[in-house]
């Protein structure tokens, strides 16, 4: 293919005729010359029969007269398109790349058909300026090449659809603005050096965090000195990680230094002494009955031990305990350098070839255990499930006098691979989106997850992504391994879980805190009745499910709407505000 600039009557003009190069080869060198080639003489005679002798062999030569009913025709078609322009530089014949596949101006080589390509970006540069677009092709994990284009803030979405687009944050922002009794509180704290709080949490790493930022406010409470944390070792998975194998301890000393004194250790004065440990915190503990209940204990000891925290204290308390949550949970435990390293190289991976879903699925054996609800995958893993269910009853935490089904229907099950499909594709995700899951093996294995492969077939965890040794050396550390999952899961543009739990609590506070990133929360009550209608249409479906969670995804959430919510999942208003709101002191 070449091009062939043509000067016309006007000096400052160029219109440009687009020729098959088999064409040009075909025609002569002489023939071209002698066609367009017009001398400048005077002589009226000469003219008039160089005129007729090239008249005579125009008519005879086929070559030149198709080349030239071709070169008329496009050459009307640009001018009526409006293609001439004022050209800067005056150049020759160009010809395209020797290896005929042209390349964007982002170095990205086209694959597509050019009437594809000119279809794409119809649709999309009629909407946006031509700086907010780029092509795309994922090569890493597969798919093909495509059209991304930005919003304002950043964020980027497909041109077919606005899966992608984050909500309005409403101007939301950190404020974590502590009152004038606060911070004179403070200076007092700062000096204690008789009392000293040890706690000891359990369970999984997004449990021992929950307890950790509740050990905090009650060394705040009670105006103690707080020795760091000792994470229990855990007997299921015999993960023996420390404080500081999982947590930035250096980080978390400082950033609470003017609200909590932390030091590592008991002091040489108290390693002797022998602590008094309590059996136990009350549900839903205010700061009245820690104080009536511990203090008299320090007067006595010097130290107290506290374990069993979990959900202990008031979800409902002074605005400047609500504050240190927050600034416990978001800004001082921050995950060890080592964690955070590997974590962020994980989601760099992810986003490299554009954005990313995360699922935190939560369809192991033992949550169909717990749960009371049934996998759905066969009858043959439906009945491992109730055959464990009937030799530990002790595990079923569920209400046990409703049936599964009626579970189901109450929203208080898990959904499957299935029904998460389902809602992804309602919800306009599409086909070639990335996906990473977070969660333990599913009941059913590969087998589980087969409805979200056929779908979704870029799916991937952790071990899919990460290089050969990289995850080795935490192998037997499951509290890491699920802060591996936890930064990934933070850092996607769309987050959902299959159902509640102490992580999808956590990340949901976490997006909310850094700018109300989107995330969906299935509402399961209202959509799964939906879900069992075989008489709507696949249309009626879509609209109908993205109806039920237009309010559903990521949006912000009074806290104080409803009574028990935690500040950490919810965390306007008291630790965010905007133009509209003040900070509550």
């Amino acid at each position: 293919m070449g091009i062939w600039k043509k000067k016309s009557s006007h000096k400052n003009k160029v219109c440009y005729i687009s020729v098959p190069a088999q064409i040009i080869n075909s025609v002569s060198s002489s023939s071209l010359h002698s066609f367009l080639d017009f001398p400048d003489d005077k002589s009226s005679k000469k003219n008039t029969s160089k005129f007729l002798n090239l008249k005579k062999n125009f008519i005879r030569n086929p070559k030149l007269w198709a080349f030239s009913l071709f070169s008329l025709s496009v050459l009307g078609i640009l001018l009526r398109l409006g293609f001439c322009g004022y050209p800067h530089h005056e150049s020759q014949l160009q010809s395209s790349d020797s290896n005929g596949s042209p390349k964007s101006n982002l170095g990205f080589e086209y694959t597509r058909s050019n009437t594809e390509m000119s279809r794409a970006k119809d649709r999309s540069l009629d909407r946006i300026p031509k700086s907010a677009v780029g092509v795309e092709r994922n090569e890493t994990f597969g798919g093909e090449a495509k059209l991304i284009t930005h919003n304002g803030d950043g964020h980027e979405w497909d041109d077919e659809n606005d899966f992608w687009k984050q909500p309005d944050g409403l101007g939301y922002k950190p404020c974590l603005d502590f009152s004038t009794e606060y911070r004179r509180e403070s200076k007092k704290i700062g000096r204690e050096r008789r009392k000293y709080l040890m706690v000891v949490v359990s369970g999984g790493m997004n449990q021992q965090k929950n307890q950790i930022v509740d050990a905090v406010v009650i060394a705040r409470i009670l105006g103690a000195v707080l020795v760091v944390p000792i994470l229990q070792i855990n007997l299921i998975w015999g993960d023996e990680s420390e404080f500081s194998d999982i947590f930035d301890l250096e980080r978390f000393k400082n950033v609470l230094a003017n609200d909590v004194k932390i030091v590592s250790m008991l002091p040489a004065s108290k390693l002797m002494t022998r602590p008094s440990e309590d059996g136990g915190m009350a549900f839903n503990a205010s700061p009245q009955w820690i104080r009536s209940h511990y203090l008299k204990r320090f007067n006595k000891d010097g130290v107290l031990v506290l374990r069993r925290l979990d959900s202990r204290l008031s979800k409902d308390l002074p605005s400047d305990l609500q504050k240190l949550r927050c600034k416990v949970a978001f800004e001082a435990l921050k995950f060890s350098p080592r964690v955070m390293e590997i974590g962020k190289k994980l989601a760099e991976r992810m986003r490299s070839k554009g954005p990313y879903i995360a699922l935190h699925l939560r369809m192991e054996k033992d949550v169909w255990v717990r749960t009371g609800c049934l996998s759905g995958l066969s009858s043959k893993y439906d009945e491992i499930a109730k055959t464990e269910r009937i030799k530990r009853p002790e595990l079923l935490t569920a209400k046990s006098t409703m049936t599964s089904n009626e579970r189901k229907l109450a929203g208080l099950c898990p959904l499957n691979a299935k029904e998460v499909t389902r809602l992804l594709r309602a919800l306009g995700a599409p086909r070639e989106a990335r996906i990473y899951w977070a969660g333990g093996e599913p009941l059913g294995g590969k087998e589980a997850l087969k409805p979200l492969t056929s779908e979704f077939p870029h799916l991937y965890n952790k071990h899919d992504i990460a290089l050969p040794l990289e995850l080795k050396p935490f192998a037997k550390r499951a509290s890491i391994m699920a802060a591996i999952d936890y930064i990934v899961c933070k850092e996607s543009d769309v987050f959902m879980a299959s159902h509640g739990g102490n992580m999808g609590h956590a990340i949901q506070g976490h997006r909310a805190y850094e700018g109300h990133k989107k995330l969906i929360t299935p509402n399961k009550r209202h959509m799964l009745p939906y879900f069992l209608n075989t008489s709507m249409t696949e249309t009626e479906f879509k609209k109908m499910i993205k109806k039920l969670h237009r309010q559903s995804l990521g949006q912000p959430e009074l806290r104080i709407s409803k009574a028990g919510r935690d500040v950490t999942k919810y965390p306007v208003p008291e630790c965010m505000c905007n133009n509209q709101s003040t900070s509550t002191t």
